[in-house]
């Protein structure tokens, strides 16, 4: 694998890629740039939603807990974080002046922040308001200081990219594991006032992992046997039949999806005006230098995968969007943003890279916030369905280092 880079103008992707070949048939049209259908923009926008989904509400549901916030509360942080989810995948994927990478990106809450953020929740003098604070802060910080983090893309050559998306897509693949297994092997009870680990009796149930293993099967015979748009959407149907089967089997539950109120509106600080203090403020910063940092290894990934030349300005403007993302998060009663490498796992599997299938997601997620019975309804689908679709798409990350590295000329080049 070549790379060349230009001071100042250092790329990756098009000219490491056998993918760009693909939109020869139409040049004036990248395939990252091509607008499809409606109907299969919803239902490949609907996949991406899907995958992202259990992630996504993951954040403001253990924020929420640990700050003992009422049930009511909680539900508002959800549905705060999937309408901002939404609005920071349109800025990113859309693209504005300055703004935004223009590259199939899903944009969720970042876990990164969640030890920090618990940290503060657990300090009374800061609080909600004072995470809400500094992410703001942080947002304002990430907008500033991404010139200067996309300097840093001559230390990614693809070697390095490589190791870097190969140990991403790795240390996914536990996440779906512990999904297929039907949530984490342990969980944490407070027993006089002092926190343990005890067993997860409902981990790792014959039940859980059969249905998991029946999505799996289905999502790689559809990817082997399915033809065109069939193919395309192997994810979704995969997810569609775990569903199905899971509902047949009684392990899946509608009682909150009758309890959901039809429609909500996120409306900005609704707990109240954000407080400023240095000690999170600095802390959440440092936080996002090192999201930042990741999501230079999966732009560059998505570079690989869609054969779109990703140089500095390009990186610039996609960490600009991670920013922008996390000001609008701290805004909206949510958290710091970043993209979602499961979805980029999806890219490879399905093999679509337009960046309007991404667009359709973030309205779908926008949606999704101000309708939380639909919400309710896609999180009623069990994590052991998400288990089966997951073991493919990290497995996908992974396979996308491996196949960086596997083009790098290690005998001859010393600059990889």
């Amino acid at each position: 694998m070549t790379t060349q880079v230009i001071p100042g103008e250092a790329t990756f992707g098009e000219a490491n890629s056998g993918a760009a070949n693909s939109g020869a048939a139409n040049p004036a049209v990248h395939p990252v740039d091509e607008v499809l259908p409606a109907p299969r923009l919803v239902a490949l926008g609907l996949q991406h939603v899907l995958v992202m989904y259990a992630g996504a509400v993951a954040v403001p549901l253990i924020i929420g807990r640990a700050l003992k916030l009422p049930p009511q509360d909680v539900a508002f942080l959800i549905s705060a974080d999937l309408f901002a989810c939404g609005i920071a995948t349109l800025v990113q994927c859309l693209g504005f002046p300055g703004v935004g990478i223009r590259l199939p990106v899903m944009m969720g809450v970042t876990f990164a922040s969640v030890g920090p953020m618990l940290s503060m929740a657990a300090a009374p003098e800061i609080g909600l308001l004072g995470i809400y604070g500094s992410v703001i802060a942080a947002g304002i910080f990430s907008i500033i200081v991404a010139p200067f983090i996309s300097r840093l893309l001559p230390l990614f050559p693809p070697v390095v990219t490589g190791t870097i998306i190969m140990v991403i897509g790795i240390s996914l693949m536990r996440v779906g594991i512990n999904w297929a297994g039907g949530g984490l092997p342990t969980l944490t009870k407070v027993i006089d006032g002092v926190p343990g680990s005890f067993p997860n009796p409902a981990y790792g149930q014959a039940q859980g992992l059969g249905i998991a293993l029946f999505v799996l099967l289905v999502i790689l015979a559809l990817i082997k046997w399915g033809k065109g748009f069939l193919a395309n959407v192997s994810v979704l149907l995969g997810i569609v039949a775990g569903a199905v089967l899971a509902s047949a089997l009684g392990v899946m539950h509608f009682e909150k999806v009758a309890a959901a109120p039809w429609a909500d509106i996120v409306l900005p600080f609704h707990f109240g005006v954000p407080q400023f203090h240095l000690v999170p403020i600095v802390t959440m910063c440092i936080v996002m230098v090192v999201v930042m940092i990741e999501s230079l290894g999966m732009f560059l990934a998505l570079g690989d995968l869609t054969g779109k030349t990703i140089d500095r300005d390009a990186l610039t403007k996609g960490l600009r969007a991670d920013g922008v993302g996390t000001l609008i998060g701290g805004i909206f009663n949510t958290f710091p943003y970043t993209s979602f490498s499961q979805n980029v796992g999806l890219v490879g599997v399905t093999g679509v890279r337009s960046r309007w299938v991404t667009v359709a997601g973030g309205v779908i997620m926008l949606l999704l916030g101000l309708l939380p019975k639909m919400a309710a309804l896609v999180e009623a689908v069990p994590l052991v369905v998400l288990g089966g679709a997951g073991l493919v798409m990290f497995g996908m990350v992974a396979a996308t280092g491996a196949r960086i590295l596997t083009a790098v000329d290690f005998k001859t080049n010393t600059y990889n």
